[in-house]
């Protein structure tokens, strides 16, 4: 398997935990895909060396993970039965469905781990308007 940096168009590195977090001795085991001069890097899904998106460099993660902090309220409260009155409560497939008409790409396309910065910003605007309806 080979892996692209979409930032450099050079191949990337197949490396362990500890070239990622070497700080973490929990994750040295994980497997993650990195391009050293993009300082981009994404992870594998476990026991594979499949990647679990694209190449994110330091501004894509934060992208990344503002777009999780917002959508992942849509279905884990949902989980937990802690669904706030103002969520309609929906499981984890119901939302990425929502959220793929909403952005209007095909459901099987719509996943935060393959979006760019801007389409991570759509995901928060999108949360935050049915959030305030």
């Amino acid at each position: 398997m080979s892996v692209t940096c979409d930032y450099c168009g050079n191949g990337a590195q197949l490396v362990d935990g500890t070239a990622i977090y070497p700080h973490r001795s929990d994750l040295y085991f994980l497997k993650f895909w990195t391009c050293q001069p993009c300082a981009a890097y994404v992870g594998c899904h476990r026991g594979t060396q499949k990647p679990l998106g694209r190449l994110a460099n330091a501004e894509l993660r934060q992208a990344k993970q503002d777009a999780h902090a917002a959508f992942d309220q849509l279905w884990r409260f949902h989980t937990f039965g802690q669904q706030p009155e103002s969520y309609q409560a929906m499981t984890r497939t119901e939302a990425y469905k929502w959220l793929a008409k909403e952005l209007g790409i095909e459901f099987d396309k719509c996943h935060i781990g393959m979006f760019d910065v801007e389409t991570c910003q759509k995901v928060v605007e999108a949360v935050n308007r049915r959030a305030f309806r």
